[in-house]
């Protein structure tokens, strides 16, 4: 089972650059970037864990522009986003982006998608509540006619549609593995099985109830059981949380590092290192 990480980085916290490199020279095979764009600061909106959002989360680094900074210091890292919040974006140039960093990267990226919990930072981005799951289906439909091999063209239902279209660089494979992350249930399942690759469940708590659900949605939904992916996402790890996760099949965990200063993320991957030997393959 791969090892990977996530952090909130933030401009108190070690720079991508420096996680990386430490990252890869480690033996860990990823890093997963969050992403806030602001936090409002009054707002109604409860953090689904409780209680008011920590510091971290209005201090966080744009994910992009970080996974390429580490892009560039790395030969083997994958990189990915965990979550991206799709319904902020225009389509058209995150497509770009994305392209951009999967092709400079040699095919390194994962794009781990959310609907996102906070109401008040998606109502700035003139989101509507109500349909953002709709919108994000909508806009990663939009995003795959430009990663297309020849020009396609998308006639999106939420105001955005794209002409086909010369959009170049693309993907290195095509297009990138795309994650699902939120809370179980029939609703998560169904559109992890239309529109996914696979599920990011938040802590992993729950799989071995809910795996037989997916893999019942996914299978009626005519998916390939065997390409189902199921990566467990910001994992505080135990020797034997992460051998149960890999008796599931889970080929992949991602670690949850503390939004900290260099020395104090730099102990905690020491102790991760642990985990390296048991579960990992570079």
């Amino acid at each position: 089972m791969r090892i990977s990480t996530t952090i909130f980085l933030t401009d108190e916290t070690i720079t991508p650059v420096r996680l990386a490199r430490e990252l890869e020279a480690r033996g860990f095979a990823g890093l997963y970037l969050p992403e806030h764009t602001h936090i409002p600061v009054s707002r109604e909106t409860e953090h689904p864990a409780g209680g008011e959002a920590a510091r971290e989360y209005g201090r966080t680094l744009d994910p992009y522009v970080a996974l390429a900074q580490a892009a560039a210091v790395t030969e083997r890292l994958a990189l990915g986003t965990g979550i991206s919040l799709l319904a902020q974006h225009d389509p058209i140039a995150l497509a770009k982006q994305i392209a951009t960093l999967d092709h400079l990267s040699g095919g390194r990226f994962t794009l781990g998608l959310g609907y996102g919990w906070n109401r008040e930072e998606a109502a700035d981005h003139n989101v509507d509540w109500r349909t953002r799951r709709d919108l994000v289906h909508d806009r990663l439909a939009l995003m795959r006619a430009l990663w297309a091999p020849e020009p396609t063209a998308y006639e999106g239902a939420h105001g955005h549609s794209v002409r086909a279209s010369e959009a170049w660089p693309k993907p290195a494979g095509g297009a990138p593995r795309v994650l699902l992350g939120g809370a179980a249930g029939p609703k998560l399942f169904a559109a992890v099985a239309a529109h996914a690759d696979g599920w990011m469940p938040i802590g992993g708590r729950g799989l071995t109830e809910n795996l037989p659900l997916l893999r019942r949605a996914w299978e009626d939904a005519g998916r390939d059981p065997k390409t189902l992916q199921v990566v467990p996402y910001a994992v505080l790890p135990t020797p034997g949380k992460l051998a149960h996760y890999a008796d599931l099949g889970c080929e992949e965990t991602v670690l949850q590092l503390p939004p900290a200063p260099e020395p104090e993320v730099l102990r905690v991957l020491d102790g991760y290192a642990e985990h390296l030997g048991r579960h990992s393959s570079p």
